[in-house]
């Protein structure tokens, strides 16, 4: 548990800037970014490419660091993190889902699942089991246990990344276009199970989505344009009979 965990807070952005050296000029890539996401939120960041929506993503999953003002994830200021306590914040309060899906070639679903948990070196062979086993349970894959990523199918694969993104309960997800290389109907399946999971485990998700129907199922949604926010939008709960 973090030191700040009365804070309802999961992330705040102040000011944010992110700038890029491009040669002789400077792109600047977040102009000004202010936001609160409150755990427990299901938040999609809406808007084009090059809008800011994956570099709003490294800066909260600590893969980056912002020019100009403060980021605060999980109570902390990343900027004050020295490299071993970022580290340590990633691997044990922040879930990953890639769109390309990362996974391991060589290795099972269990063991790609297990990853996360072989890195944090906390728990025992049969703990770590018996909670890998579960989560693979949740995402409908025990069918798959023992299947390597090349014989899976694009949503089953999304499906393990998701598993391997929840295994070591981590208080944020952060999934950057989790759908988009997947069709319609397996996109929507993954967004209901993400969905499905939040209300379940009460993880708090962030995700990065340009798709209309992929924002239909958030409960907010942040609009980018030109590193700027353009709107923050706060739905209805999705209707529960959409959710798998």
């Amino acid at each position: 548990m973090s030191a700040d965990s009365k804070n309802s807070a999961i992330v705040e952005l102040l000011g944010v800037h992110k700038e890029y050296p491009l040669g002789h000029t400077t792109v600047h890539a977040l102009k000004g970014i202010n936001l609160r996401l409150e755990r427990g939120e299901f938040a999609a960041l809406a808007g084009p490419s090059g809008s800011g929506k994956t570099t709003v993503l490294n800066l909260v999953g600590c893969v980056d660091t912002a020019t100009r003002g403060t980021v605060r994830v999980d109570g902390q200021d990343t900027a004050a993190l020295k490299e071993k306590a970022l580290t340590t914040l990633r691997l044990n309060r922040l879930g990953f889902i890639f769109q390309s899906f990362n996974l391991v070639a060589v290795l099972d679903v269990a063991q790609n699942v297990e990853l996360p948990l072989l890195l944090q070196r906390t728990l025992s062979k049969a703990e770590r089991r018996k909670r890998v086993e579960a989560i693979i349970e949740k995402v409908g894959l025990t069918a798959q246990l023992r299947q390597r990523p090349a014989e899976l199918s694009g949503g089953q694969r999304q499906r393990v990344a998701i598993a391997r993104a929840l295994v070591a309960s981590p208080a944020l997800v952060l999934a950057d276009e989790p759908t988009a290389n997947l069709d319609s109907e397996t996109g929507q399946l993954i967004i209901d199970l993400m969905r499905g999971l939040n209300r379940t485990e009460g993880t708090t998700f962030l995700f990065s989505t340009h798709d209309p129907e992929v924002m239909a199922h958030a409960d907010r949604v942040v609009r980018l344009v030109d590193g700027r926010i353009a709107s923050d939008d706060r739905h209805p709960i999705a209707d529960p009979a959409r959710v798998a």
